[in-house]
Order: C-alpha cells, then structure tokens, then sequence
C-alpha cells in the first residue's frame, strides 16, 4: 500500500532518486508533514480549493457521506463513506481524491526503471519513504531485492521504530539509511510522537556495527526539540557511532497542515511556528564545532 511514487527527488538521499512513499506509521508525531502515511489504509481526502460547489460529488454518492455546505463547499462524513470512488469520478476538478493504493513488487520495479537513466548519471537510486516503510516489511524486502537485481542502489529512509529482528533485516539489504531522530528524552518522545524512543535508540546503536552509512536526519521543531540540552545529547549519542556520515537538520514547516484538515483529522496535528533561518544556522553550526558533516535539508 503506497500513498504517492515521486519522481526526480534530490532531497533524499544522494543524486536523482525515485521516492516510493509507504502508507502506514507506528509513530503520530504532532508535525508530520505527510499525515496521509500515517493510517495503512485508504483515506478520502477533500480539497477545498479546488471546488466548483456544483454538487456532482454529493449527487453521486449512494451513501449519503457527502453533503453540501452553506457556502457551496463539501462536508464528509467519512464514518459513512466506503471509499466505492464514485465521488471520485464524478468530480471534474479533482477535488475529491482516494488516498492509497495497492500495488505490486513487479509494478513498481517496471515503473522505477523507467528512471534508470537518471540514478546512473547521478549516483542516484530508490528511497523507500512513508509514512514508515518497515510498517510493511515484507513488501519493501522483497522492493530492495527485486531493485538489487536491476543493479538499482536504495536508500531506508525509517524512524527506527520497529522489532530488531525487522529493523536489521532490511537495513541489511539497505545501501544507505536515512534515520529519523527527533529527541533524547524518552518522556518527551512520547509526548510528542506517541511511542517512546527506546527501541529507536537501540536499533540505531545495532546498526552501527553493520559498517552500513546512516545520514541522521533531525527535524528541527520550534519548542519541541530544538533546546541546548536535547541537541547535546544527540550529539554525545551520535559521536559514539562510526556509521553516521552526515547529520541532516529538516526545518519544521506547516506544509502537513493543509493535509491533516484535507483528511478530517485536524485534532490529531499542532501548528507550530516553523524555525528562522539564523535558528537552523545555530543549529547546523553546532553541528558541525561537533565535528559533523552538516546540511540543511537532505
């Protein structure tokens, strides 16, 4: 189950890359930016700003999940809604979309092919993204295995929550890890995604000594991690692993906003004041006094 296939990404991992984005996440961080990877499931999801208010939708839909709003635009009841589609194909706007779907290994391996080109003059290759791509660690074992044979380099981008038996299988098979790591505290972790981090902490020390490079990556969130006192402690952490070859500061921005309210969950976000430029830069430059190889996004 998948929620997008994004072509010419340069963001992460090295050179032109395709992105797969896994639908599915053990973690509910209150700023993620891709909520529509969050549930395993497929999701409705209404645009607003796309709306001709001419109803076809509502008229459409056999379940009564769709009525129209005062001002022309569109309420789901989405307790109600099957996700038969047909709102889907009654909108000539796309304003009304099905979030997820099922593919296959031979389906996606013919479609990332077609980019071949790209990875090889690029040093470029696969990420597997999500939402979290060890929530369907079948399916993206047997994605690295059939993308190893087509000679294609992927790069794990995780969050490290998973069992260990999972978490060094596949990043075993990984030509490189990009790992999420938010906090030090356990409490606070909790607090903020849902689940502690002390699995995720472990998972990261284990593979370590797979000789495997990891780019830490560290979403920087205004009053939630970006204080002295979590930065050092990441920092201490990752000075006593040998794999990490490039830590990677992902400055909060409310681009998840807009989604969380497309999917009917507005209660399950926290709009935060995304950080100024000279507050990434502290940060980076923090880093790197630290003897880090450093850079914004990634």
């Amino acid at each position: 189950m998948i929620f997008d296939l994004k072509r010419y990404a340069i963001h992460d991992g090295p050179g032109i890359r395709v992105n797969v984005f896994f639908k599915g996440c053990s973690l509910r961080c209150l700023w993620c930016h891709n909520p529509e990877g969050v549930s395993k499931d497929p999701e409705l999801m209404v645009m607003p700003n796309r709306c001709a208010h001419c109803g076809d939708c509502v008229r459409a839909c056999s379940y009564q999940a769709l009525s129209q709003a005062e001002n022309g635009g569109i309420v789901a009841d989405r307790s109600k809604c099957t996700l038969c589609g047909d709102c889907v194909k009654a909108c000539q706007r796309e304003a009304i979309q099905i979030v997820g779907r099922e593919v296959s290994v031979e389906e996606m391996v013919k479609e990332i092919e077609k980019d071949r080109i790209f990875f090889e003059q690029s040093g470029g290759g696969v990420t597997l993204t999500g939402g979290e791509p060890l929530f369907q660690p079948e399916f993206a074992e047997a994605l690295i295995d059939s993308l190893h044979m087509k000679g294609i380099q992927v790069a794990l981008d995780t969050s490290g929550y998973a069992s260990a038996e999972t978490f060094l299988r596949l990043t075993k098979k990984s030509d490189l890890v990009l790992f999420d790591l938010k906090m030090m505290d356990g409490d606070e972790h909790k607090k903020y995604t849902g689940a502690s981090n002390e699995i995720i902490l472990k998972n990261l020390k284990a593979l370590d000594d797979l000789g495997i490079p990891v780019w830490v990556r560290v979403p920087l969130i205004p009053g939630v991690n970006d204080d002295g006192k979590n930065l050092e402690k990441l920092a201490d952490f990752l000075l006593e692993l040998q794999s990490v070859k490039m830590i990677n500061i992902l400055p909060y921005h409310r681009g998840g906003v807009e989604k969380f309210r497309r999917l009917g969950r507005d209660k399950d976000f926290k709009v935060y004041e995304p950080p100024s430029q000279e507050k990434v830069d502290s940060v980076i430059n923090f880093f790197k006094q630290k003897g880090f190889k450093v850079k914004q996004g990634g």
